[in-house]
């Protein structure tokens, strides 16, 4: 699982992130002053690290400079919107930029981006009897090609990174279309039947009653 450290030192928005990553299937750790951050950066080493850059004890420019020799990528999500703060902060060595207050749903498509860049993104997934190229974006069945909507290979690489993670309609409905969810709307449930479908796996993509689905990996 992908390693997120998010350095941030107000609390709701540090914890906002977290709860968005872990829905998303990524593993998170809060950390909310600059030099417990370096502290923990002594002892192990995340896939990515959200920063700050205005935070008590070391500033995200100083953690950034520490951190360049470990080959982490770093995004800063900040305040600071200047033109010399974001130049200054890419020239430093950050992956990307962004200013509060931001959306979710650009966060984790700028996170997946840097992540595919540093190849911590398997291009290759094989799971339940598919073959799942990332790059081209095909699918395969016992070598015969499976044709997918757009949101239907989008539905499926959700649960095929995150196999036994319970995925709420809402959290689907957020990364693959972006937006708010409503209640009475069917269309997860049609695009995911559909998929389900095409795919064979009707047995294992089961429903989690009131709540979603959730990949089952048979052994």
């Amino acid at each position: 699982m992908i390693n997120i450290l998010i350095v941030e030192d107000e609390k709701p928005i540090s914890n906002l992130i977290a709860l968005s990553l872990k829905k998303a299937g990524y593993h998170c750790t809060c950390v909310y002053d600059g030099m417990e951050a370096l502290d923990m950066l002594e002892g192990q080493y995340p896939d990515l690290i959200l920063l700050d850059i205005m935070l008590p004890g070391a500033d995200g420019f100083e953690i950034l400079e520490y951190v360049k020799p470990l080959n982490i990528p770093v995004i800063f999500l900040t305040a600071k919107d200047a033109l010399e703060d974001r130049v200054a902060g890419l020239r430093l060595g950050a992956e990307d930029y962004i200013v509060k207050p931001f959306e979710i749903i650009e966060l984790l498509a700028r996170i997946e981006v840097v992540l595919r860049r540093y190849c911590k993104l398997e291009n290759h997934i094989s799971v339940e009897g598919l073959e799942i190229d990332t790059d081209s974006r095909t699918v395969m069945r016992y070598e015969t090609k499976i044709h997918l909507t757009q949101k239907e290979y989008d539905i499926l690489l959700l649960f095929a990174r995150n196999p036994g993670k319970v995925f709420y309609r809402e959290v689907i409905y957020e990364r693959v279309w972006g937006g708010d969810y409503t209640a009475e709307s069917r269309t997860v449930d049609l695009h995911v039947q559909r998929m389900r479908k095409k795919v064979g796996w009707e047995e294992c993509l089961v429903s989690v009653p009131r709540i979603g689905y959730r990949l089952e990996v048979r052994k």
